[in-house]
């Protein structure tokens, strides 16, 4: 097997009985704000679109899904292999792209296509990417790769019933807004990126132990931000206060951690050999060049700026032009309301009005009156801030995902009163009827099922209220604090109160004889 890194989460996959080009992303991303780092505008995209056997798209997120590319590059005949998500939305995404064969695919089942071995995991929580994502597992008959993208899969002993992995390509960095958009004291606000950094280290570094991997390479991440605007998010920010681990830091930390482990840096045009406990490495960048990318990243990222400024502008002029008071509002209504009287599990999550500010238009959102008006005056525990012209390029797109445009394009600001909101997100997320649907019948599918365990004295439901790990697997008890190790989320145990968002009690009580 032979592969070579694309850049971000982008692999070209060579086999014997087939090659697969997966999430290959180049054009900029949410809003103009995200770029593949480094630079790999200068990839043969011709090639690998034409060579390729198969296509895999593992979500909708734009740093994966690269319309213009595929549009551009990859040849319509290509074989795509879909993941069974809940809704047909990617399938309809790529049809209208002129891809026309398909690979339907069953979650955790794997098939097998001319000596090829593919297994797809698909996600469809609500914070599964926009309503699914998904990690491919792949076996030639002598390497098995586990490609994990943005997913973060549950089930590690299936994963691993598929083959034992030789080649894990592990994402590792930040793909959130918080807490650099959050109006913040800039030391509370390195406070919470570090110990974001950290959740992230962790949590890949779960997976590593438990994946047991020959080979890792951290991938899927970090982007970079060119925009002056944004630029001081880049990496870890100016003083601290940014979450993007680059790949040579992650190194080095998973260095300290786990010295055994063989790990790897995959570049845009590496190409990488896995073979048993070997691994051939080919670097089309010199050494010099590796060491000014990530040691000199600052002036890099200048010059990268530079030569993307023409991209930049065009974004910028593709934007629409903001809405006047009145059609923003009534645009809003008509779309939004609709949804909200769907939205039972949304709205009482929620439960209050939140405050989007667009431009100088403050609107407010009411959750539990289901309805959108101009804001009069009242407290809001929840507020986004944005400017008229992204807004209204989303309403003129019926944009159904605003994380995948707006939030992920971190050209906002917000502010809270209280813990993080899931709720409020989900919403965000979900603006189209078909999702609403979707997301109202897993909640009420979701909900505690009754099973419990016992862990360090105390017993609680097994299920995570979060995401539904188990917690069996993924829990910690410090004191009287419960942490879901998966995604981080905390919980007080003598009260079963969610410690990390509003909503999501847990069931918990002291075992009489521990």
């Amino acid at each position: 097997m032979r592969i070579t890194g694309l850049g971000h989460a982008g692999l070209f996959i060579e086999t014997e009985a087939g090659s697969v080009l997966c999430d290959p992303w180049v054009n900029p991303a949410f809003f103009g704000s995200w770029f593949p780092f480094p630079d790999n505008t200068d990839l043969d995209w011709a090639h690998y679109g034409r060579s390729a056997d198969y296509l895999y798209v593992s979500h909708l997120h734009r740093d994966h899904f690269d319309a213009q590319n595929l549009r551009r590059n990859v040849r319509k005949d290509i074989t795509v292999l879909l993941p069974a998500f809940a809704t047909d939305e990617l399938e309809r995404e790529l049809r209208a792209l002129g891809f026309t064969r398909f690979l339907r695919t069953e979650s955790g089942k794997p098939v097998e296509r001319d000596g090829l071995r593919i297994m797809i995991t698909a996600l469809t929580g609500p914070g599964d990417g926009p309503i699914g994502d998904s990690a491919l597992s792949l076996d030639d008959g002598r390497t098995v790769l586990l490609n994990q993208n943005d997913a973060h899969p549950l089930d590690i002993p299936a994963i691993r019933a598929f083959g034992e992995v030789d080649a894990y390509f592990v994402q590792f960095s930040g793909a959130i807004w918080y807490p650099m958009v959050y109006q913040l004291p800039d030391s509370a606000k390195r406070e919470f990126a570090a110990r974001k950094r950290q959740g992230q280290f962790d949590r890949a570094l779960r997976y590593i132990d438990a994946v047991e991997a020959a080979h890792v390479f951290p991938n899927a991440g970090p982007p970079c931000f060119l925009d002056d605007a944004l630029f001081e998010f880049n990496g870890t920010g100016r003083d601290g206060e940014s979450i993007f681990t680059d790949q040579r830091e992650f190194l080095a930390q998973l260095a300290q951690a786990r010295p055994d482990v063989s790990a790897h840096l995959l570049l845009p045009g590496t190409v990488a050999e896995p073979e048993d406990t070997a691994c051939k490495l080919t670097h089309r960048h010199t050494d010099k060049e590796i060491d000014h990318i990530f040691g000199d990243k600052r002036a890099y990222l200048r010059d990268f700026a530079r030569r993307r400024r023409p991209a930049l502008a065009a974004e910028r002029a593709s934007r629409s032009p903001a809405l006047p008071r009145h059609r923003l509002l009534s645009e809003l209504k008509r779309w939004w309301e609709p949804l909200l009287a769907r939205a039972d599990h949304i709205c009482a999550g929620v439960g209050g009005p939140a405050r989007l500010d667009v431009g100088e238009i403050p609107i407010v959102i009411d959750f539990p009156a289901r309805e959108v008006r101009e804001w009069n005056g009242e407290r809001c525990r929840y507020t986004l801030s944005t400017t008229g012209d992204l807004v209204a390029t989303n309403v003129a797109k019926r944009e159904v995902d605003w994380s995948n445009s707006l939030l992920l394009s971190m050209r906002f600001t917000a502010s809270r009163i209280g813990p993080y909101n899931e709720f409020l997100y989900v919403f965000f997320k979900c603006l189209s009827m078909e999702r609403i649907e979707y997301v109202e019948n897993y909640y009420a599918s979701g909900e505690d099922d009754g099973q419990d365990i016992e862990l360090d004295g105390w017993r609680i439901q097994r299920r995570c209220p979060h995401l539904r790990a188990d917690l069996g697997r993924f829990g910690k008890i410090e004191g009287d604090v419960l942490t879901c190790t998966l995604h981080g989320w905390r919980y007080d145990l003598t009260t079963g109160r969610c410690l990390t968002a509003d909503g999501h009690e847990l069931r918990a009580t002291r075992c009489e004889n521990p």
